[in-house]
C-alpha cells in the first residue's frame, strides 16, 4: 500500500487545540498548508535537499502563529537553486538550513510569495544560510534574504561565506507603513571583498523609497569581517534604529547613506587596527549618534570612525543629502588611525558642507595622530564638553584645544566571534 503524504498528530486536550503534522517531503508542504489553522505546526523531514522551492501562504495569530520547522533543528538542509517563500500573517519559521546556494541562485528567503503577496508578522528564528564553497566571477546577484510587508522579525539567525554580488540581507519598501521589521541577536560573516558595489551586509531600503519611514530595529547583532564593500550596513530610509551590535575587523563602516533621523546608539567597532576597518559614516538630517566605542580602526576617508559627507545641492535620490543637525554624544573613540574626516566629498558635486552638528561629551583619545581631517569648513559646528586627545587637531579650528588625559578604561561588548551561544553554534 502507498504511503500517506501526510501523518497528522493530533494534540488533545478536551478539542483539538493545535495540530503537528510531520511532512514527508518538503513538496509536501504547499498542498498541507492550504488547510492550515492557527496554531499548526509543520515539521520537515530531516535529510538533504537539492534544488527545492518551497512557497506557502498560510494566517496564524499573535496567540497561536502557524510553525514551519525541521524535525530536528539544523538537520533539514536545503542545497544548491533551493529557497523559501512564504506570506500571510503571524507564520514562524524555525531550525531550517540553507547551505551552499548556487550560482543561479537568485534568493533563498522571501518574506513574500509574489509581488502583491507579502509576510506580516512572521518571524524567521534559529536559521542558517551558509556558503562553503566560492561561486564563479559570474554568479548572478543574489539577496539571501529578502524582508517585504510589516512587522517581520529575524531572530538568532546565521548568514556566513556570502561571495555572489548582492546585498546578505534587504529590507523593501513598498510605500508608508511596510517595514517596521526587527533584525536582532543574528551573525553575519565572513564575507570576502566583493571588489564593486552590491556587497552590503544589509540594506535597510534603496534610493527611491529613502524618505519613507522604514522604523526597522537592528539590535544585539554580530558582524564578523564582513569585508564585501565599503558600507557593511546602508542605511536608506528614516527612522531606523542600530542599538547594541558589534562589528568586529569590518572592512567598511555603518553608513547612512539615505534617509533621515536614524539612532545608532551603543555599538562597538573593534578593528585592531586592520586597515579599511571603519566607524560610522553620516549623510542626511537629524541623526543621533550616541555612546558607541570605537577601538583600533585603521581606515582612513569613509572609513574613519566618524566621517561627515558633503552634500549635493538639489540632490537627485540616489544623491547625497547634506548633513544637517546630527547630534553626536557621549561616544568613546580610541587608537584610531583617522578619528574624525569632516567635509568629505564623493565628487565635485558635493559642495554643502555639514550644517548644525553638535558635538557634545565625546572622549577621543588618539595619541600620535590628527583629531580630524579637515575638508571643508562646516557651518554651525558645535564643541561642547569634548575630552580630545591627539597628536594634533589637523585643521585650523580657532578656540579648540586639545588635551593629555590618560586612556580612559574601555568595558568591551560580550560579543565576539569565539562567543558560543546560539547565534552561530552551527557555523561548522
Amino acid at each position: 500500500m502507498r504511503p500517506l503524504p501526510l501523518l497528522f498528530l493530533f494534540l488533545m486536550s478536551g478539542w483539538c487545540s493545535a495540530r503537528e503534522i510531520l511532512l514527508q517531503a518538503p513538496s509536501d508542504l504547499n498542498n498541507a498548508a492550504q488547510n492550515a489553522q492557527p496554531g499548526d505546526i509543520f515539521v520537515l523531514p530531516d535529510g538533504v535537499f537539492h534544488d527545492t522551492p518551497i512557497a506557502f501562504h498560510a494566517e496564524g495569530t499573535a496567540e497561536k502563529p502557524v510553525v514551519l520547522k525541521s524535525a530536528n533543528p539544523g538537520q533539514t538542509v536545503f542545497t544548491g537553486n533551493s529557497h523559501l517563500s512564504f506570506s500571510g500573517s503571524f507564520l514562524r519559521i524555525e531550525g531550517l538550513v540553507f547551505r551552499d546556494p548556487g550560482p543561479d541562485s537568485e534568493k533563498v528567503i522571501e518574506f513574500r510569495t509574489d509581488s502583491r503577496t507579502p509576510a506580516t508578522h512572521c518571524q524567521l528564528v534559529d536559521c542558517l544560510i551558509q556558503a562553503e564553497i566560492d561561486l564563479p566571477e559570474k554568479a548572478r546577484d543574489s539577496k539571501w534574504c529578502s524582508l517585504y510587508g510589516t512587522g517581520n522579525v529575524v531572530e538568532r539567525c546565521g548568514f556566513l561565506g556570502k561571495t555572489s554580488p548582492g546585498t546578505t540581507l534587504v529590507v523593501w519598501l513598498a510605500g508608508e507603513g511596510t517595514g517596521q521589521h526587527t533584525i536582532r541577536e543574528c551573525y553575519f560573516g565572513p564575507r570576502p571583498k566583493l571588489g564593486k558595489n552590491g556587497g552590503e551586509t544589509i540594506r535597510l531600503g534603496d534610493s527611491a523609497t529613502s524618505a519613507q519611514n522604514a522604523d526597522c530595529l537592528l539590535s544585539g547583532n554580530l558582524f564578523d569581517r564582513c569585508n564585501g564593500e565599503a558600507e557593511i550596513i546602508s542605511n536608506k530610509s528614516c527612522g531606523n534604529r542600530i542599538i547594541g551590535n558589534t562589528f568586529w575587523d569590518c572592512e567598511g563602516a555603518l553608513t547612512l547613506r539615505h534617509g533621515h533621523r536614524a539612532e545608532v546608539r551603543g555599538n562597538l567597532f573593534q578593528g585592531h587596527d586592520l586597515p579599511r576597518t571603519g566607524g560610522i559614516r553620516i549623510i542626511g538630517e537629524d541623526h543621533l549618534v550616541a555612546q558607541n566605542t570605537l577601538l583600533h580602526l585603521g581606515g582612513e576617508g569613509a572609513r574613519s570612525a566618524l566621517t561627515f559627507m558633503n552634500g549635493i545641492p538639489n540632490t537627485p535620490a540616489n544623491g547625497y543629502q547634506q548633513v544637517k543637525r546630527a547630534l553626536v554624544e557621549n561616544n568613546l573613540i580610541i587608537a584610531c588611525k583617522f578619528p574624525l574626516t569632516i567635509g568629505l566629498a564623493h565628487d565635485k558635486s558635493c559642495t554643502l558642507p555639514p550644517n548644525g552638528v553638535i558635538l557634545r561629551g565625546n572622549v577621543i583619545h588618539c595619541p600620535g595622530v590628527p583629531l580630524m581631517a579637515l575638508l571643508s569648513t562646516p557651518q554651525n559646528w558645535t564643541w561642547e564638553n569634548n575630552t580630545l586627545t591627539a597628536g594634533s587637531l589637523g585643521g585650523d579650528w580657532p578656540g579648540l584645544n586639545l588635551s593629555q588625559n590618560p586612556a580612559p578604561t574601555v568595558n568591551q561588548h560580550p560579543l565576539s566571534p569565539q562567543s558560543t551561544g546560539p547565534l552561530w553554534r552551527r557555523r561548522n
